[in-house]
């Protein structure tokens, strides 16, 4: 269970990159790390940027993570673009469904600059 998390204030929004390694523990707690950060900077519009390495998280994992990850960042921010530098396009696909179902307005991205450019266009 290890992995690094850096941010990167931007003047719109928080940059969180994470690297290590792929598991069901270290994805619940970056998430839980990055929520935590963006309340103490009051900070609510983020890009999460996930290079973990490792086998991918099957479907009921991904589903657990989305839905009580939803839970706790239910109301907290206005928007979350995501991208996954080893994605599998479906199962991210399905997360953003889950956790978008759950209310909270979150994209998932092929690239940084895409991601960068959506929260940049849909500005506070």
């Amino acid at each position: 269970m290890s992995y690094k998390l850096t941010f990167d204030q931007k003047p719109t929004y928080l940059h969180a990159i994470v690297t290590g390694n792929n598991s069901k523990e270290n994805v619940t707690r970056y998430l839980e790390d990055v929520r935590r950060e963006c309340v103490a900077r009051s900070c609510f519009r983020v890009l999460i940027e996930e290079c973990l390495i490792g086998p991918r998280l099957k479907t009921m994992d991904v589903f657990d993570i989305a839905a009580k990850g939803s839970e706790s960042a239910h109301g907290v921010f206005q928007s979350i673009a995501y991208v996954d530098v080893n994605m599998d396009s479906e199962m991210m696909k399905f997360a953003e469904d889950v956790a978008f179902n759950r209310g909270i307005p979150v994209r998932v991205f092929l690239s940084v600059a895409d991601a960068e450019k959506w929260l940049l266009d849909h500005g506070e």
